[in-house]
């Protein structure tokens, strides 16, 4: 069966997956979704006794059905390779009665990797199937690790040129040096100053500017995004998260068609939705646990049916997660108003233009799937130093966020179905943040890479090559630059101006 692509406010249909993949964002500013999802359809016994590759082809080829068997599967084994650092790619540990998914095993530890490392494939094999003579600019926002994975996937891939903003003082120390260090002749990084919304907002701007999409068509560029709303990272995703059902069968966990639940600590919302849509495949997963930080507008959505977007944005120690626009969260708007394109477009133009929407009884009824809770700063801690010392497992900070919050799910319902927590970012990233919640008075006098040696000693986890390889790089990205100047640091860095 073909899959193709529509956009959620309705100005394109009929779009075939690589086309999706190349354009990034829909030309009417929504975003692509499947015209309809598909089935999985292969037993579950057999996907248990596939490695991680196989299992993703399976899952891939449902959703991007105009790629061949030979180009889809190249573009899997050229992404899942020895980049990671193990053959399992994302390996479960059992801790703290629950499921660990450690999706930081790539090469910049973090979750971004699963999807990032086959961007960069998906989008050039697409612009070949696509006659595009063009090159593609990649035009992303960050929010500290997005930024890293797409550079380092795109980092000097013929045909392509990759530009990054982040919120300058909104990211880890690791996060940001990680950024301006990165290799690279046609990566490109820019701090703004403001925080992750602000770039993202930016970033959709721009690309909505027709007149320069214009005058980029004029001197051989177009843009595409890595951003989490480009499909070709969305379905990468569900395939992990099948894995995840796979292999605590493999382990006989669990028996097949037994539902296990999944907690994602999200910001933007699209790694949750990822599982979402490898339930509507026919995974058997109950609940659909979504953990916020203390900017918890995900949370007070699902509390209230309410989005607003209009309140204080908070710094926190798990800064991937400090977003208050969750742009993938338009994806499931689109579903439970019944594939209103018009009914969609509305609420994300009431968004846009007070900062909130509310949604429908009828559209609040079909959530049932998710449970929404967050935890503060204090439960973040607390979660660390708890588990550390209960079972010697590490969890980074935003992994804590999801492991706190179900610890409060547990607590108010009772349920027990075996539950896997999405870890999305090795302890490394955070080690300061993570260390303190261990101690506090011991390992803050500590210089951050101090620190880096000290949660080593800690976690009895090698340091990663990633964390190695930043101590001495050389800074490489300098630039600075206002949330108004960033359409004219776009050009700058293509030469289309001084």
């Amino acid at each position: 069966m073909q899959i193709l692509y529509k956009s959620t406010r309705g100005g394109e249909s009929g779009v075939p997956a690589s086309r999706a993949v190349l354009n990034g964002l829909s030309g009417d500013g929504g975003l692509y979704v499947p015209e309809e999802l598909p089935k999985l359809e292969v037993p579950l016994e057999r996907l248990a006794g596939m490695s991680y590759q196989d299992l993703a082809y399976e899952v891939m080829s449902r959703f991007l059905t105009d790629y061949t068997e030979e180009e889809l599967r190249h573009c899997i084994n050229s992404a899942y390779d020895a980049k990671f650092d193990t053959p399992e790619i994302a390996p479960l540990r059992q801790a703290d009665g629950a499921y660990f998914l450690e999706l930081f095993h790539g090469k910049t530890i973090a979750f971004k990797d699963m999807a990032l490392s086959i961007l960069p494939y998906l989008m050039t094999t697409a612009a070949r199937k696509n006659h595009i003579t063009n090159e593609i600019v990649i035009l992303t926002a960050t929010s500290g690790d997005t930024g890293k994975a797409a550079m380092a996937g795109f980092a000097d891939v013929p045909g392509t040129r990759i530009i990054v903003f982040y919120p300058k003082d909104g990211v880890s120390p690791v996060q940001e040096r990680q950024m301006v260090t990165q290799k690279g002749e046609n990566t490109y990084v820019v701090a703004i100053r403001g925080n992750f919304d602000d770039a993202q907002t930016g970033v959709k701007k721009i690309f909505g500017n027709k007149l320069l999409e214009k005058e980029l068509d004029q001197a051989g560029f177009q843009f595409s995004s890595a951003n989490s709303i480009n499909i070709g990272r969305l379905v990468p995703q569900a395939a992990y998260y099948v894995y995840a059902y796979a292999s605590l069968l493999r382990k006989g966990e669990i028996r097949p068609g037994d539902p296990i639940n999944v907690v994602v600590p999200t910001g933007n919302f699209g790694n949750i939705l990822a599982a979402y849509y490898a339930k509507q495949m026919g995974l058997p997963i109950g609940k659909l646990i979504c953990a916020s930080n203390e900017n918890k507008v995900l949370y007070d959505f699902f509390a209230t049916g309410t989005y607003d977007k209009n309140r204080e944005f908070i710094l926190t120690s798990s800064p991937s997660m400090d977003i208050l626009v969750s742009s993938n969260l338009e994806r499931l708007i689109y579903r439970i108003a019944g594939g209103n394109a018009d009914e969609t477009k509305t609420l994300m133009d009431a968004l846009s233009r007070g900062g909130k929407y509310e949604i429908t009884p009828e559209m609040r009824d079909q959530l049932a799937d998710f449970y929404g809770n967050y935890a503060s700063e204090d439960e973040v801690a607390a979660t660390i130093s708890r588990i550390y010392w209960e079972d010697g497992y590490v969890l980074d900070t935003h992994t804590a966020v999801a492991a706190a919050v179900y610890g409060k799910y547990t607590e108010e319902t009772g349920d027990r179905t075996k539950t896997v927590i999405a870890s999305t970012a090795s302890p490394y990233k955070f080690a300061r943040s993570v260390l303190h919640a261990i101690d506090r008075e011991k390992y803050d006098p500590m210089q951050d890479m101090e620190q880096i040696d000290a949660l080593a000693a800690v976690s009895g986890v090698k340091v990663p090559e990633a964390i190695e390889e930043i101590r001495t790089a050389p800074v490489r990205h300098h630039t600075v630059a206002e949330v108004g100047g960033m359409e004219a640091a776009v050009k700058k860095i293509l030469g289309l101006t001084d």
